[in-house]
């Protein structure tokens, strides 16, 4: 574990001193928690942004508020402005991330060099082949804690007493909207997402779709 950490906290000083306008994207789910807080080990005023949906859980909202407050955070918060219809998460759910997630990443990163996010590897079936750096266009993407297992990351919030989203007490192992997550029935942390649709386990696009054209 040691290894590891020592690993994720050389990826992000690497990508807080080589690239200028740099941040740490946070959805205040338990792998952005230890991301954020590896990468406030290296700076603690790390810039950070965060997307947020109206059908994030009630409970989302005040954790981020808190944490914006208790680890004084300097963040940016994106919204889409789309009106999108309750409904549209069962018709077109990837519509409905297109809209509600990805355009909005899309404006968080269009004047990023590079970007620090929390995905892992062993979280669900579509991540299996991800890079700890990836270059999309003219931007980069740092992934630290890339091979880390759900046990190593609850492991880093015990010894740091990291606070965690309230849900994962009740079941849940992976968060998005509360329209689209659920407690956890598969082996696979992201088999409560998007549950009974063709989405179920996979990507709301943020990692597939964002892309920054050179200039």
């Amino acid at each position: 574990m040691d290894e590891k950490v020592e690993r994720a906290l050389s990826s992000i000083k690497m990508a807080l001193t080589r690239y200028k306008r740099v941040a740490v994207a946070c959805s205040f789910g338990k792998d952005s928690m230890v991301i954020l807080h590896l990468a406030r080990r290296i700076n603690p005023n790390v810039p950070v942004f965060t997307v947020m949906t109206k059908f994030k859980p009630r409970e989302t909202f005040e954790f981020k508020d808190r944490m914006i407050k208790e680890w004084n955070l300097n963040i940016k918060e994106y919204m889409g402005n789309e009106d999108v219809p309750f409904e549209l998460h069962l018709a077109d759910p990837d519509e409905c991330c297109r809209i509600l997630k990805v355009e909005p990443t899309k404006e968080a990163t269009k004047n990023l060099d590079a970007w620090i996010t929390g995905l892992r590897n062993t979280e669900g079936r579509t991540r299996k082949d991800y890079k700890e750096i990836e270059v999309k266009g003219g931007l980069v993407k740092f992934n630290p804690i890339l091979t880390w297992t759900e046990a190593d990351i609850w492991r880093y919030t015990a010894v740091h007493g990291i606070p965690m989203h309230p849900w994962y007490a009740l079941g849940y192992r992976s968060l998005g909207c509360a329209c689209c997550s659920t407690p956890n029935a598969g082996p696979l942390e992201r088999d409560g997402r998007w549950k009974g649709t063709s989405k179920c386990g996979g990507e709301c696009g943020i990692h597939t779709q964002v892309l920054k054209e050179k200039t």
